[in-house]
């Protein structure tokens, strides 16, 4: 069993396709974020960094409990475990080149996009367009990736599918304004909807759902989720 620490937001929702694609047993711990729930120290003992995915298997190395946390270390403990969407031995080095691409690259910029679209106040245009602009340029790169490709790696459907789903399942709000945020890129567009469409998508979408998650940004969701910018609160979690 796999007890699995979650809000609905991108790199928890990559762990939620894994595990509706692979079939594992799960449980769902929802971790609201908004009420702080990611800084209580028993949260904090499985994922020191207070961020959420993280994930504790029942049934780890030894049969003794493993806790793991980060959306791209709980993919790859996961697909090992499993044996399901690794690829090929051959293909391991792009395997992980293109997870570290989305990890760094993809994932952060377009956090930071969404950060100072709907977060941060007005008038940090530069910001703003910097992250957009570095977005769009990562788009980009995995469009031109996927011409003539049906999967990132290899000629199956692999964790660097599952990985650059979760955040281009909100493409939309990552590029706000965009009527198509996919338009300027057709080879990644017609990727997303071939990934989007498997069954397993609208499964893990509909996880969490049963949870009534925090939905007001008053000042104790800030303070929750940008603690750094508090020093109080920088205090009490550190």
């Amino acid at each position: 069993m796999i007890r699995f620490y979650f809000h609905p937001t991108p790199n928890p929702a990559k762990v939620a396709l894994f595990l509706e694609e692979a079939g594992l047993p799960y449980e769902v711990v929802p971790v609201d974020t908004s009420k702080g729930e990611q800084h209580a120290p028993a949260f904090r003992a499985i994922n020191p960094n207070g961020k959420v995915p993280a994930i504790v298997d029942m049934e780890g190395p030894g049969g003794k409990e493993a806790t793991v946390f980060d959306s791209t270390a709980i993919l790859l403990y996961l697909a090992e475990k499993t044996g399901k969407f690794l690829g090929t031995p051959e293909d391991r080095p792009q395997l992980l080149s293109w997870l570290m691409f989305i990890a760094t690259g993809l994932g952060p910029f377009s956090g930071q996009a969404v950060h100072f679209q709907y977060v941060a106040p007005a008038g940090l245009d530069y910001a703003v367009n910097r992250y957009r602009r570095e977005v769009e340029r990562h788009y980009q790169v995995l469009n031109g990736h996927l011409a003539g490709r049906a999967f990132i790696v290899g000629d199956s459907f692999t964790i660097a599918d599952i990985s650059a789903w979760g955040w281009l399942e909100r493409a939309g709000r990552v590029l706000k304004g965009a009527d198509d945020p996919f338009a300027a890129f057709p080879e990644l567009k017609r990727w997303f909807a071939a990934v989007d469409g498997r069954p397993a998508v609208a499964r893990a979408r509909a996880v969490g759902k049963d949870h009534a998650f925090k939905t007001e940004r008053d000042e104790e969701t800030l303070r929750a989720l940008f603690p750094s910018n508090y020093p109080s609160a920088r205090e009490a979690v550190s």
